[in-house]
């Protein structure tokens, strides 16, 4: 993408907690390292991208990526989850926005953090003003 910058990449800590899962003795158990909420499991069925790769932990190829969008500029609309498609157009809608890529196994719950990047053109933005939701209407 033309406007990424400040890329972390989680490789070594994907790495360390699926060598922890391996190794004899003191090992992770398999509960503390596939434990994905249950929304996160649904937010990978239904809005994820299939993984190129099979899951690292029971590899299924039930693998699924999200991107999660954050950022000031976003307004109400930070923390959602984004198809890469759409980031791309963000970027040139919006300065500064940091997205946020989880992989999700729906058969074994496997759930790592495995890229941080920021987006956006670097042009100073307010927040879009407050949209009315369905919350504010009935809630």
């Amino acid at each position: 993408m033309w406007s990424q910058r400040e890329v972390i990449d989680y490789a070594l800590q994907r790495r360390r907690t699926l060598e922890g899962l391996k190794r004899p003795g003191k090992r992770l158990a398999k509960l503390d390292a596939c434990d994905a909420d249950p929304m996160l499991l649904r937010a990978a069925k239904y809005h994820g991208e299939q993984a190129k790769v099979p899951c690292p932990v029971c590899e299924s190829p039930e693998m699924y990526n999200l991107s999660y969008t954050f950022g000031d500029q976003l307004g109400q609309f930070s923390g959602r989850i984004k198809p890469p498609g759409e980031l791309e157009e963000m970027a040139h809608q919006y300065g500064e926005f940091k997205v946020v890529v989880v992989e999700v196994c729906l058969r074994c719950s496997w759930n790592h953090m495995i890229v941080s990047y920021l987006l956006g053109d670097g042009v100073k933005r307010k927040p879009p003003r407050r949209q009315q939701t369905v919350e504010d209407i009935y809630g």
